[in-house]
């Protein structure tokens, strides 16, 4: 006799005691069938809780025996509740779980199977039937017998009880008589599949079977010659459903589906219309909202290969269909890594297998399709269902339904690369009045819901993972947008922070250098480096738009552009702003800027110079502190000198050293703070051309980002091009650190050293966007006039930049995703979760003088 255990759930042993329960598990264990942790005992737990695991009531007075029968009851109270959380436990787990105890009343079978569906895992009895002359006689040969009374008592409840095992919801009941020596059958999980040599999980198909094809054929699999499509690297693919509904070729799609997998060449999960489908062929329904080109497929199926033909494909469909997993599980070395599933799941359904988890799974949350929010794990979820425009990655879950029929696109998501593949539709074939992608493009510009952000929230970037953002970070960038930013249309992007050298200078007399940025690229395998005169401006966005049509489109207020600082306040005061974005678009639209890369807007991350725009306060403050150190020093000069005393020498020089120290900070402050404020002196430097209508332009070269700036400055007089140098070798790395120095003396702050690429897709790390290199006076202002004294440039090398390093590149990583939305028309809600992620990655505190 063989039983079949599944790989989850309870085992329930029932039957009375010496009927051979612990016998039959102790056997297994010894066979290694099943591990010690897997079986839990009413008897261990009896000795667990109590330092008792059996009462002898033989030889007692009756108030003996009274005592210890009321202490029994309450030990196993005990031992009962402790071993129910136990078992409880490990069904959230999903393990499977022996309980060893006789289970002869039909609350405490009752209890476990209320448990077994409450955790959504099966319940599987094993009844030891076993005679009663068997029964006493082995508990006549026991070290502790129970008694006659004891066992004929439990063997009549369990004759009475007997019967109505079958009625009580147990998955499979299991009789095991005398002479019976059963083995057992372990099954595997059938939801769990190894990820293999890659995945290709294929979104909702509707009956578009060309695009399906088409893009079988864009993720590398060929057709054989008996029509089957296969991937020369092994891959597989899986459909996460919806293969039937309104488009031309439902029957054909469904068809091409069932031969893969039967051929073990793809899956298949249960979806919502694979079950209506299925119920309508089984004739549980009457009518069919879905695909009702579907019928007339079959009666031109029947016309070609007859009636018994068609009764034998519909049967194959229909059990094809009904039986369906909710979802599948793919492992790695034993890992779960990633799911795949219709509509969604929740975290604690993942692996199980119940109705409910299969309603849930093919038909989502009736209260919200916004399951994935509560989704807290690193188990990577694919699901679709819900109409999406574009791909959705949130949360670690990414949907891949873009309404192939109604005209969108059929996408792939190929694992474990993470990439996502799609192919255009050809046509809206849905014959609906109201197309969906439509109705989500009018709302486009809802803004967002900052419920969904205000507890923290995790953004799952295309390129660079996953960044958490945290829930204190989250409300103090709420409360900065809501109060200080531009209207949140218009704030697309938020440039990134400028980290520091990574390591404070080798050298004795230099804090920073620009031989720790070239080092630390040349580790991180970059070749190339553009090194950038840093002019002593405020970092800016440029949002600006060919015209008023363009700018209502795209952030839905009537405006050609605007002008923004680093933390999304508004840059100037509306009056001069107006001036200024009039006077930029005029100039582009008269050198046919617009027209010549075929764009609506051009986004720009820029440096707005004279530096006294935004720091007038700074300056002021600056001002006093330089002229208060000069006047205090040079009358403590004075004082001293005048004593003439030898042996105040060596103070005299050192405060002469230090008045030094405060005339050059004097020199270097008025170096950067006595520039006009006249509007015609503004400057703008374009550090990056971010984006145009479509297209973001990250791939793209240091050098082309310089040039386009060149371009701009020769439409524009507001323009001015870049100071830059090539560093490709040492001679290079040599003349750029001469440059440094001199464009320091010069009154400049110093240099950005960057890598050529933005993004470099051959490699997968992620480095610093750009590292400053400050000159050695301009520091004064940073870190006081008296810095490069012996004892403060010791203690100031042992700086920590690592956590300025993360959110530098935390921030770079949020603004390349949010405009990558941006830029393929997603949601103003998608875009600003990015744009308020980088908001929060600046409230985290950092030393502000890196």
């Amino acid at each position: 006799m063989k039983l079949q255990i599944p790989h989850t759930g309870i085992v329930l042993l029932i039957g009375p005691s010496n009927s051979g329960k612990s016998t039959f598990l102790k056997d297994l264990l010894m066979k290694k069938v099943i591990m010690t942790s897997e079986v839990v005992s009413s008897d261990d737990f009896r000795l667990m809780v109590s330092d008792i695991d059996f009462v002898e009531l033989k030889n007692r007075s009756k108030d003996e025996s009274d005592a210890l029968q009321d202490l029994y009851k309450r030990i196993s109270i005990e031992a009962f509740a402790l071993m129910d959380t136990v078992v409880e436990a490990r069904c959230r787990l999903n393990k499977l779980t022996f309980v060893d105890a006789t289970h002869l009343q039909h609350g405490d079978r009752k209890k476990y199977i209320d448990i077994a569906r409450r955790n959504h895992v099966p319940i599987v009895a094993i009844v030891m039937n076993i005679p009663e002359d068997i029964l006493l006689t082995r508990d006549s040969n026991r070290d502790q017998p129970r008694g006659i009374r004891r066992v004929k008592q439990q063997y009549l409840r369990f004759i009475k009880e007997r019967k109505s095992f079958k009625d009580e919801g147990f998955s499979l009941i299991y009789y095991i008589d005398e002479y019976e020596s059963p083995s057992i059958v372990r099954r595997k999980n059938p939801l769990e599949l190894n990820v293999g040599e890659g995945i290709d999980f294929i979104g909702d198909i509707n009956g578009c079977y060309n695009e399906m094809i088409l893009l079988l054929s864009k993720l590398g699999y060929r057709e054989n010659d008996m029509g089957l499509f296969i991937h020369l690297n092994g891959r597989k693919f899986v459909s996460i459903g919806n293969v039937i509904g309104s488009g031309p070729e439902s029957l054909k799609s469904i068809i091409f589906l069932k031969r893969h997998v039967d051929n073990n060449l793809a899956y298949m999960v249960d979806s919502s219309n694979g079950f209506e489908i299925a119920n309508w062929i089984n004739e549980e329904t009457k009518s069919m909202n879905i695909a009702p080109k579907l019928a007339s497929d079959f009666e031109s199926y029947k016309i070609e290969y007859g009636i018994e033909k068609l009764e034998e494909l519909k049967e194959e469909l229909k059990q094809f269909l009904f039986n369906s997993p909710s979802h599948y599980v793919f492992t790695e070395n034993g890992v779960q890594i990633a799911v795949g599933t219709h509509a969604g799941i929740k975290d604690h359904y993942i692996g199980k297998q119940s109705p409910r988890i299969s309603d849930f799974c093919r038909s989502g949350d009736n209260s919200s399709e916004e399951w994935y929010l509560e989704h807290k794990t690193n188990l990577l979820i694919v699901w679709g269902h819900y109409l999406k425009q574009h791909p959705l990655i949130e949360n670690n879950t990414v949907n891949i339904n873009q309404g192939a029929v109604y005209g969108g696109n059929l996408t792939a998501f190929r694992y474990p690369e993470r990439e996502v593949v799609s192919i255009k539709s050809a046509m809206n074939y849905s014959g609906e009045e109201k197309n969906p992608l439509i109705e989500l493009e009018s709302k486009r510009l809802v803004p967002p819901n900052i419920h969904k952000l205000i507890d923290g929230y995790r953004i799952q970037t295309e390129s660079f993972g996953s960044i958490l953002v945290y829930p204190d970070l989250v409300r103090h960038a709420i409360e900065t947008v809501s109060h200080s930013t531009i209207p949140i249309e218009q704030m697309v992007y938020i440039p990134p922070t400028t980290s520091p050298t990574p390591y404070t200078s080798k050298l004795d007399c230099y804090l920073e250098h620009p031989g720790e940025a070239f080092d630390y690229y040349r580790s991180n395998g970059v070749s190339t480096m553009i090194a950038m005169k840093k002019n002593m401006g405020s970092r800016g966005v440029l949002f600006l738009f060919k015209d008023i049509e363009s700018a209502v489109k795209y952030t839905g207020i009537e405006s050609l552009g605007i002008i923004y600082s680093s933390n999304g306040s508004r840059f100037f005061e509306e009056k001069v702003e107006r001036i200024l974005v009039s006077r930029i678009v005029s100039d582009l639209v008269e050198n046919n800027y617009f027209k010549k890369y075929e764009t609506d807007f051009v986004l720009i991350d820029v440096e707005i110079m004279p530096w006294n725009i935004k720091a007038k306060e700074q300056i002021s403050l600056y001002s006093n502190v330089s002229e208060s150190a000069i006047l205090d020093r040079s009358k403590l000069m004075e004082k001293m000198m005048f004593l003439k005393n030898p042996k105040l020498q060596g103070w005299i020089d050192e405060y002469n050293a230090m008045l030094e120290n405060a005339k050059k900070f004097k020199k270097v402050f008025q170096d950067y703070g006595v520039q006009d404020e006249e509007m015609g002196e503004i400057q703008i430097e374009s550090l990056y051309i971010i984006a145009h209508s479509g297209k973001a332009f990250f791939d793209k070269p240091q050098t082309w980002h310089i040039e386009m700036g060149r371009e701009l400055a020769s439409y524009s007089s507001l323009f001015i091009e870049t100071e830059f140098k090539l560093v490709n070798d040492v001679e290079s790395e040599t003349g750029v650190i001469e440059w440094w120095k001199e464009i320091a003396c010069n009154g400049f702050e110093g240099i950005v050293i960057k890598p050529d690429l933005y993004i470099n897709d051959s490699e997968l790390k992620i480095y610093q966007p750009a590292i400053k290199v400050r000159g050695r006076d301009f520091l004064r202002i940073v870190y006081g006039m008296d810095y490069l004294l012996p004892d403060n440039l010791k203690r100031l090398k042992k700086r920590k930049t690592s956590k300025k390093q993360k959110q530098a590149i935390n921030e770079f990583s949020l603004g390349v995703e949010g405009i990558r939305r941006f830029v393929a028309g997603e949601s103003l809600e998608r875009v600003h979760e990015c744009v308020l992620g980088v908001l929060a990655q600046q409230a985290d505190q950092v030393d502000p003088r890196l």
